[in-house]
């Protein structure tokens, strides 16, 4: 299919983990894709990734050649700091995670509690020190009435040595321990995606969301009500369309693919047919 598949999209929601970059390493040629997507409409980088500020993940995106600007970026360390903010008001918080999770939060306007019985919410996301004592913090915080928000439930994240454990282990771990996620604020919720059309002020139907995960990037842009287009360069492959019932509306090889307009429609399920 030739590129005028994308001349009806105004703007781009694209992952990144899977989509430009896997692990520490850029994918070969989304640094050129995202400069032609760019040429065609904005583009906002939608991320479950928790572990750095906005500041932070543009830099690390710019040292491989990527051009972007922390306010082209939503990871879910920023999507649970503003969405905290905007729904409850400063909370007294007891991150678990990174820095990132942590300096997002100060930076909107929440405080760190000094102790975890002190604590409203407990914030948990991507930690990749997470230690026993961590948890017990945690869970003092939790039995002492702190609520439970978790940045995102993702099982893995993909790496070029394959996939590693996400943020999902560690909510798991929570569950392990009794206690539930009163709100889950990455995708497939909509809550990033209603701030990154906010933001991007252009009509949902000339939005494309762009992803290596059918259970949240493309189930999260379905639900949001705009298109999707699912890369098979990340955890995700085209067998797991029917096996999860996920249909995205066009399929491409990675992003450069995509961004030649190289594209198909993924067939009819065997249930409709």
């Amino acid at each position: 299919m030739n590129t005028h598949v994308l001349e009806r999209y105004e703007a781009f929601l694209i992952d990144i983990d899977g989509v430009l970059v896997r692990g520490r390493e850029p994918i070969r040629g989304s640094v050129e894709a995202l400069d032609a997507l760019r040429d065609r409409g904005r583009v906002l980088l939608l991320s479950n990734n928790s572990t750095r500020t906005r500041r932070n993940l543009a830099e690390h995106l710019r040292h491989h050649g990527f051009r972007i600007a922390p306010e082209e970026t939503v990871p879910s360390s920023f999507t649970v700091a503003r969405h905290l903010l905007e729904t409850v008001g400063p909370v007294c918080a007891w991150p678990v995670g990174e820095q990132g999770l942590r300096d997002e939060m100060i930076e909107a306007g929440h405080r760190i509690a000094e102790r975890p019985e002190m604590a409203d919410w407990v914030v948990a996301g991507m930690d990749r020190h997470l230690t026993y004592a961590t948890l017990a913090d945690a869970l003092t915080a939790l039995e002492n009435g702190a609520r439970l928000v978790a940045t995102n439930d993702d099982a893995t994240f993909p790496t070029p040595d394959g996939p590693m454990p996400g943020a999902g282990a560690i909510i798991g771990a929570f569950r392990g321990m009794g206690h539930e996620p009163e709100l889950l604020v990455g995708k497939p919720s909509l809550i990033p995606y209603r701030l990154a059309l906010a933001t991007l002020d252009v009509p949902p139907n000339r939005v494309l969301m762009i992803g290596d995960r059918l259970e949240t990037d493309i189930l999260g842009g379905r639900n949001a009500g705009i298109d999707t287009a699912f890369v098979l360069s990340g955890i995700s492959t085209r067998a797991d369309i029917d096996a999860r019932e996920v249909r995205p509306t066009w399929i491409a090889q990675d992003l450069t693919a995509l961004a030649r307009g190289d594209v198909e429609a993924p067939a009819a399920s065997p249930s409709s047919t």
